[in-house]
């Protein structure tokens, strides 16, 4: 027969294996931005950390999708890009797009895109099984976020008031990522720190 404390002690053991994991907390306003590790369109792994004392924008990409060639095919991601470079700001593009699914990048094919589209951001990294993007609760292609100089979070959601996927809209569209970094670059605290985002749904793999 086990001995009563070491059927305690089994049980205890059994309970652990069995139980569920802890659900991993949405990202919050206010709150430390997750941190992660990825491989870039260079081959390289880049970190969160690697850029302390930055702001940094997030952005979930899908080449595929009509909502990111709005903003691609006229040019306007670009230019955010290079506004925001030029003051400073890391801009990460994210493609969390698992293998077989719309949008899914090797190496290759992002250094490629990248150079083809003229993109101005700092680095494309790659998310093929879905961690970063799950860390952060990305939804959509673009999904948006802005983590300022202390690690923050500071904005999370689309990109801009208008929610479609036609050219045209970006006429008078209020573009939320440029007024969060304005509001950094002033000292403000930024006025608008969530959206709903809205796009294509990031293709995690299954």
């Amino acid at each position: 027969m086990i001995p009563l404390t070491r059927r305690l002690v089994l049980a205890a053991c059994a309970a652990t294996l069995t139980a569920p994991a802890a659900a991993v907390a949405a990202p919050a306003i206010g709150q430390p931005a997750p941190v992660f590790r990825a491989v870039d369109a260079d081959g390289r792994t880049r970190s969160l950390d690697e850029f302390k004392g930055k702001t940094v924008v997030l952005e979930w990409h899908n080449g595929g999708c009509p909502y990111v060639q709005k903003y691609y095919n006229a040019g306007a991601m670009q230019s955010l890009q290079r506004q925001a470079t030029a003051d400073g700001v890391v801009w990460l593009t994210l493609v969390s797009s698992g293998p077989g699914t719309q949008g899914h990048l090797t190496p290759a094919e992002a250094k490629s895109w990248k150079a083809a589209n003229k993109a101005g951001s700092t680095a494309l990294l790659l998310d093929p099984d879905g961690k970063v993007g799950k860390a952060y609760d990305a939804r959509t292609t673009p999904h948006m976020y802005v983590v300022d100089k202390t690690g923050r979070l500071v904005y999370m959601g689309g990109i801009d008031d208008k929610p479609a996927a036609d050219p045209a809209s970006l006429k008078g569209a209020k573009n939320y990522v440029a007024a969060a970094l304005a509001d950094l670059k002033a000292g403000r605290a930024v006025a608008t720190p969530v959206t709903r985002p809205y796009g294509c749904s990031v293709k995690y793999k299954g």
